[in-house]
């Protein structure tokens, strides 16, 4: 698989971030995730979004982070945000969350940042697996969904 940086506002980003809200709909049904994003928040040294790709060219999964510094919504300065790490169903399982993941921390920690931090929610356990598995652990609730009693959030020290 080729992961690659990729505009957030990209056609193929777009068609799996619509995916991915679809996804969300279906689970907590609602609209989906209403956290106001835009391209330049992806754009290095301040974030970066990933695709992978399949060797035939169509996308298969997708994250991104972005930069938070100490804020009213509960951030703390030096924080790395994780949105929209997503894996088509027909990719799932190949280990494609977990490399985009890894990409996203170091390439966090490059820019300087010392902690990731992403919420997520209670009908995503796998999500949860990954990250858990991965280092993250429960942290202070922040972000737009921190009010909600289904939102989890956690974290993982980059230094």
């Amino acid at each position: 698989m080729n992961i690659r940086p990729t505009p957030y506002d990209h056609p193929d980003a777009v068609k799996l971030n619509d995916e991915v809200q679809a996804e969300y709909a279906v689970r907590y049904g609602d609209e989906g995730d209403v956290t106001p994003l835009d391209a330049g928040m992806f754009v290095p040294p301040r974030g970066l979004y990933l695709l992978a790709y399949h060797p035939e060219g169509h996308p298969l999964a997708t994250g991104g982070w972005r930069t938070q510094d100490a804020n009213d919504q509960g951030y703390a300065d030096g924080d790395a945000e994780l949105k929209r790490m997503y894996v088509i169903p027909e990719a799932r399982g190949l280990g494609l969350a977990r490399r985009i993941l890894a990409a996203l921390e170091a390439d966090a920690r490059a820019a300087g940042r010392t902690r990731m931090v992403l919420e997520t929610g209670t009908a995503q356990p796998e999500a949860i697996a990954l990250y858990t598995s991965s280092g993250y652990a429960p942290c202070v609730k922040f972000g737009h969904y921190r009010d909600y009693e289904n939102s989890r959030c956690y974290a993982k020290p980059l230094a």
